[in-house]
This record gives C-alpha cells, structure tokens and sequence, in this order.
C-alpha cells in the first residue's frame, strides 16, 4: 500500500500534481485546495501522505499535507455513500479539526458548504462521522471548541505553519496550551507554542 511520497514536483493541472521520485518514477496525485495552494515551485521536493483509491476501472492517489488529514480522509470513505472524490472535497472545505466541530457542536448544515452535498446527505454524512472519528479525538478537542469554537486553535496553526513549522508538529502543542489554558487568546498560544517549538529544536 503506498501510504508516502516524497520527490520532485514535475507538473501541476487543476487539482492533481505529477511528482517523481528518486527512482524515476512519477506519480499523479489528487489534493485538497489548501494542499494545492500550498505546493512548492516546479522542480522543487514535495512530501505527501496519500491514500490510493482502488475503483473498478482506475486506480487513484491522493495526496495530504499531514498524516491526520491523510487518516480522516480514509475515514470519510468508510461512510457510505461518499466515495473519493467526496471526500476531497470535503476536505478541501474543511480541515480535521472543522470536522471535529461539527461533530461537537452538533452542526451538520456546515457540510452543505461541500459542493455537492445537499441538506439529506449532509445529516447522514454527520450521522456517520460522528461515530467513526475516534471517540479520544473529539472527547480531546471538545473543551477548546466549547469555549472558543476551535478559532485560536485554527488560527495559531496557520501563523506557525507560515514561519514554517509542520502542521503535524505544531497543531498538538497548541492543542495541549489550550486544554491548559483554554481562555488564552491567538497571540498568547503562538508565544507559547514558539517556546515549546524551541526547546524541542534544542534537543
């Protein structure tokens, strides 16, 4: 199961990327719009999680900035009705942790954003999604979006991943600050986040 690539961007068109690997192989993958918008130049490495989507007339890859969105994604398969392309492009609308919102907040009308997704198959896609994302990850995230609807969790990981960290690096420290502190504004968790960042990168 191919589960990583790591190579040269060769091409990009619509939505799908063409990357080579050392070997010399290419492969074309499928992204999510925020992946996309954020691919290096032509010629430069590129890392991706995928998830090869098997069909009966094609096999396809798709490709995840982080390991968590690689994992929902695979779980947005599980739920009927949704096949691939579906899935895509609910997560190009919204990121994990947008989906564990909605999952606590009770809002299945916010999946009706997803082009595609009308009012029946938003409520049935939110019936199903609510059981199958892990029970620890929303349980996890439920006392930061009660108290300030995932906003500072959202927006400190935007900022660090702009100064450059990982998504996947960064996003479980701002997660511990804000169980700890939940009332802790954006500011306040990127300060702090920088310092734990920094004595990881000391070690």
């Amino acid at each position: 199961m191919i589960a990583y690539i790591e190579g040269r961007l060769a091409e990009v068109w619509e939505n799908v990327c063409l990357v080579v690997t050392r070997s010399g192989v290419g492969y074309e993958i499928a992204l999510p719009v925020h992946v996309l918008s954020c691919l290096p130049s032509k010629g430069e490495e590129v890392v991706l999680y995928v998830s090869l989507a098997v069909r009966e007339d094609a096999l396809e890859l798709f490709g995840f900035a982080t390991f968590e969105e690689k994992r929902v994604f695979e779980t947005l398969l599980t739920i009927s009705k949704v096949g691939a392309r579906t899935a895509l492009a609910i997560l190009s609308t919204f990121r994990p942790d947008d989906l564990r919102r909605i999952v606590i907040e009770e809002d299945p009308t916010s999946l009706t954003r997803v082009s595609g997704i009308g009012k029946k198959n938003a409520q049935h896609i939110f019936l199903e999604l609510k059981y199958k994302l892990r029970a620890n990850d929303v349980d996890a995230a439920a006392s930061v979006f009660s108290s300030n609807g995932g906003l500072v969790l959202r927006d400190a990981v935007a900022a660090l991943v702009n100064l450059g960290y990982g998504e996947e690096e960064c996003a479980p420290v701002i997660r511990n600050i804000l169980r700890e502190e939940p009332d802790m504004d954006v500011a306040g968790a990127i300060r702090l986040a920088l310092k734990e960042l920094g004595k990881g990168a000391g070690r």
